[in-house]
């Protein structure tokens, strides 16, 4: 077994990180026949890139996909750490797999993902889980098949997870989730090492792809007609630091606008790496969409500094509104952390009123969970779970008067629209995605998806708009 270790997962050197191209071995190509697979994914969108990979190696393997977890012959829950409500999640669905594989001997069950290079999960998973076949970490993803077929021939759990600083792989297969919008990996881990994340511990180090190799895959994407590409790392604004070259994320930004790819968005930022040059490229190319979510995590300053996030609300103020200022018709959204160790009655207010000062389009809110390992998880946290609900709840209000109040500044505005598909509500109804990233219905009698229209506002919601195709 190789199993993770948080020391070392913590350990950063200044060796030059290995880039390595995925080869599939051939001795794993179909040997599997009539047999399906069942993919659960928790998390955020590289979790979800992560899983386009896992669906394109099994089914190498002669797997066929199936939504119905009782019609499985393989289990993969591709897991997520981020908060304690995840871990919970995945070990609930385990215990569901556990009743399927009872009745079901042949069935294998194993776990990738964040959770998979934790140390006390994956202990958890060799002492109290031993009816599992597999654990597969994040920097391992290449030997998924190997592990798999080990499965098959041996039912003794195998953990391939042990804890490196990580190396790029180029050239993994993918079966894409969308024909129109696609993810690209331009840089994996972080080196932030805020105080409430595991991420770092998980992902590995900062690690930026080469440049060719991304502008590659967009223009393979252009190709085949995407219209949509997310550029994904955990913090995207540091892309290029770790090259030892004059190359940065602002220019990586332009290259990927010059491609003539129809719109280009990006994710996660940082606002500590968010550069005067990021902001001006944005505001040049009319193809870079006009949307920037930049968590701001607290609105105090002595929050901020226990977080470890590097700046102050001052110095976040000032990047909010040079990217208000100069880029037409921006939408900004956030994440905030409520309750961390500490947090007073007057810190919380600092967040309200920081809230009031940005006016979000959309923010995601989260009660502080704590992460083994991490140095936020031996602070002293004496705030009751009633007062953070309490202080979510008011903060959520609040949010959620903004994002309308924001909505209905489109009212009776023509936006243009990428269509996705059919609205989840009702089936005469098609959903899309404006330039600022906002959810809005409208009614066509044509199949559009894929195409981007002009949609005029009609109605504006919370969490959407309602529209009018306009012919």
């Amino acid at each position: 077994m190789q199993l993770p270790d948080l020391k070392e997962a913590r350990k950063r050197t200044k060796e030059n990180v290995l880039t390595k191209h995925f080869t599939f071995d051939d001795k794993y190509k179909n040997i599997v026949k009539n047999k399906y697979y069942f993919l659960k994914t928790y998390g955020c969108q590289m979790n979800e890139r992560d899983s386009e990979n896992i669906k394109a190696i099994i089914e190498l393997m002669g797997y066929r996909s199936t939504n119905i977890l009782e019609e499985a012959d393989l289990v993969i829950l591709n897991t997520c750490s981020i908060r304690e409500n995840a871990h919970n999640k995945v070990f609930g669905y385990l215990g569901r797999a556990k009743h399927a594989k009872l009745n079901k001997p042949g069935l294998i069950v194993g776990i990738t993902g964040c959770m998979s290079q934790e140390e006390v999960v994956v202990n958890k998973i060799v002492n109290k889980y031993k009816w599992m076949d597999f654990v597969v970490g994040t920097h391992n993803i290449e030997s998924l098949s190997e592990v798999i077929y080990s499965s098959i021939k041996s039912k003794e759990l195998k953990v391939n997870a042990s804890s490196v600083e990580g190396i790029i792989l180029e050239d993994l297969p993918s079966k894409r989730d969308n024909k129109y919008k696609a993810y690209v990996n331009i840089m994996l881990g972080c080196d932030k090492f805020c105080t409430y994340c595991i991420v770092p511990y998980t992902r590995g180090k900062q690690r930026s792809r080469d440049k060719d190799n991304i502008l590659k895959e967009i223009n393979t994407l252009i190709n085949d007609d995407y219209k949509e590409i997310t550029l994904l790392g955990q913090n995207v604004n540091a892309y290029g630091k770790d090259l030892n070259i004059n190359y940065t994320m602002a220019n990586l930004l332009e290259d990927v606008a010059k491609t003539g790819i129809e719109r280009v968005r990006f994710m996660t930022s940082h606002p500590w790496d968010f550069t005067d040059e990021m902001i001006e490229v944005i505001a040049k190319y009319n193809n870079i969409m006009p949307h920037v979510h930049l968590p701001v995590q607290s609105g105090s300053n002595e929050i901020l500094k226990l977080m470890g996030r590097r700046y102050t609300k001052e110095s976040y103020l000032t990047l909010y509104n040079k990217l208000k200022e100069k880029v037409s018709n921006i939408s900004i959204t956030t994440d905030i952390i409520i309750g961390f160790p500490g947090e007073t009655k007057v810190q919380f207010l600092d967040t309200l009123q920081l809230v009031n000062e940005c006016n979000y389009d959309l923010a995601y809110t989260f009660i502080f969970s704590k992460r083994a390992g991490t140095p936020a998880e031996k602070m002293e946290d004496l705030i009751s779970m009633e007062e953070k609900a309490s202080r979510l709840k008011e903060l959520n209000i609040l949010i959620n008067n903004h994002a309308l109040l924001n909505n209905k500044k489109y009212l009776d505005k023509t936006l243009n629209v990428l269509v996705e598909g059919k609205s989840e509500k009702d089936n005469d109804y098609y959903m899309g995605y404006t330039e600022q990233n906002k959810l809005i219905n409208f009614k066509a009698c044509e199949n559009l998806v894929g195409k981007i229209v002009k949609v005029k506002v009609t109605k504006a919601k919370t969490w959407s708009m309602d529209g009018e195709l306009e012919l």
